[in-house]
C-alpha cells in the first residue's frame, strides 16, 4: 500500500473511459428497454431505474455522471498543463490553448442542439457547453493553494444558492420548482429554456466546483512527496465527508440535479472524489489492473469522438445494420428480448470503434 504512484496515474485512464462507456450506453437505448413495463419490479428493472435522470428531487446513479465528467476534466488538467511545460509551451500558449479549447466545446455543445431540430437553437444545457465554462474557470485558479481553490469552489456554490433563493422576479422566485426558478428564468431571456426537462445552462456556475476539485485531486495524485497510501486516505475522508454533508443538507436544500442545487453539488462531488479514491486504491496501488482496465482505457481515450459520433445518431446508424442479423439470431426470445441483444452488441460495436482506433493510434482531440 506505500508503494509510490507512478507519473501516470493509470486510475484517472479507467475513470474516464468507464463514464465515458457508460454514456454511450445510453444512446443504444438499452437503458429504456431494460426498464420496459413488463419487466417493472424485476431487479433488471430497479438496475435499469438507476440509469435513468431521477426526475427532480432525489439522487440516482445516473445523475452523477456528468459530474463524473466535468470533475474528469479537471483531473486532467494539471497533467496536461505539466507536459506543455516539458514540451517547451510558455504559459501564454498553454491559456491560448485552453481558450480555443474552450471556444470549441461551447460550439459544439450548442451545435449538438441545432442538428435535431435542423435549425439555430440557442440551448447551452449539455456536457460540452458546461465544460466549455468549468474548464476556463479551473484552469484560471489552478496555480493557487488547495485552500484557495477550495474557498473559491465553495464561493460559487453559495452564490449559486444565493441568487435562487432570494431571485425576485414574481413567477420565478420559488428556487425548488420545476420552470419557476431563476435558473429557467435566465434561460428564457435568450429563447434556450428547457421547459419539459428542466435543465438550465446556470449549471456551469456551481457545477464549476467539480471541476476545480478534479484539479486539487489531480494535483494531489501529482505531488511525489506525499506516500500514495495518504494520498489514498485524503481522498476517502474527504469523499465520505462530502457525501455525508450533501445528505444531511437535504431536508434544508432539496439534492436537484436539474438545477443543481448545493446539497446536489457536494454529495455528487464526494461521489465522484470516492470514485477516483476507490480506483486509485484498487489500480495504482493495490495494482489490480490488468485487461479490464485497458477495456475502458480505450475509450477514454477518444472520449470526445466518441460521445459526439453516439450523439449524431451513430448508435441508431449501427443498430440499423444489425437489426435483421440480430433479430432472426434472437427473435425466438420475443420482441423485447431481442431489442436487448441488439442494443448491447451496439454498445459492444461503438466499443469496438474506440479499440480500432485505439490500434491504429488514432486519437481524436481539441
Amino acid at each position: 500500500m506505500n508503494t509510490p504512484a507512478p507519473s501516470r496515474i493509470l486510475s484517472i485512464d479507467v475513470f474516464r473511459g468507464l463514464t465515458m462507456f457508460l454514456l454511450i450506453g445510453e444512446f443504444t437505448g438499452l437503458f429504456s428497454l431494460i426498464t420496459h413495463e413488463s419487466l417493472e419490479g424485476s431487479f433488471l428493472a430497479m438496475i435499469g431505474h438507476q440509469f435513468h435522470h431521477h426526475p427532480w428531487d432525489g439522487l440516482r446513479f445516473w445523475d452523477l455522471i456528468q459530474p463524473f465528467f466535468m470533475f474528469i476534466v479537471g483531473l486532467s488538467l494539471p497533467f496536461a498543463v505539466k507536459s506543455r511545460k516539458n514540451q517547451g509551451e510558455s504559459r501564454a500558449q498553454i491559456t491560448s490553448h485552453v481558450l480555443k479549447r474552450s471556444i470549441i466545446l461551447l460550439l459544439l455543445g450548442w451545435a449538438l442542439y441545432c442538428i435535431g431540430p435542423g435549425r439555430i437553437t440557442f440551448r447551452f444545457q449539455n456536457v460540452l457547453a458546461q465544460i466549455a465554462f468549468t474548464y476556463l474557470i479551473a484552469y484560471a485558479i489552478m496555480d493557487r493553494s488547495f485552500r484557495v481553490q477550495g474557498v473559491i469552489s465553495l464561493g460559487l456554490i453559495l452564490f449559486s444558492d444565493l441568487i435562487y433563493q432570494f431571485f425576485w422576479v414574481e413567477g420565478f422566485n420559488h428556487p425548488f420548482t420545476p420552470n419557476e426558478n431563476f435558473g429557467t428564468w435566465l434561460d428564457l431571456q435568450y429563447g434556450g429554456a428547457d421547459l419539459g426537462g428542466h435543465w438550465v445552462s446556470f449549471n456551469f456556475l456551481s457545477t464549476a466546483a467539480h471541476t476545480i476539485w478534479g484539479v486539487i485531486v489531480g494535483q494531489l495524485l501529482m505531488d511525489k512527496e506525499t506516500e500514495a497510501i495518504k494520498k489514498w486516505k485524503l481522498l476517502m475522508f474527504a469523499g465520505v465527508l462530502m457525501v455525508v454533508i450533501g445528505y444531511l443538507m437535504h431536508p434544508l436544500i432539496p439534492i436537484i440535479k436539474r438545477i443543481c442545487t448545493s446539497s446536489f453539488v457536494i454529495v455528487s462531488g464526494g461521489w465522484s472524489i470516492l470514485a477516483i479514491g476507490l480506483l486509485y486504491g484498487f489500480i495504482d496501488i493495490q495494482k489490480f489492473n490488468g485487461s479490464w482496465t485497458r477495456f475502458f482505457g480505450v475509450v477514454g481515450m477518444n472520449s470526445l469522438f466518441i460521445y459526439l459520433f453516439a450523439h449524431l445518431d451513430g448508435a441508431p446508424f449501427i443498430e440499423k445494420i444489425l437489426h435483421p442479423f440480430t433479430y432472426a439470431i434472437f427473435g425466438w426470445g420475443g420482441e423485447l428480448f431481442a431489442s436487448i441483444a441488439t442494443a448491447t452488441l451496439v454498445w459492444a460495436a461503438l466499443w469496438g470503434i474506440c479499440y480500432w482506433m485505439y490500434r491504429r493510434a488514432i486519437f481524436i482531440k481539441i
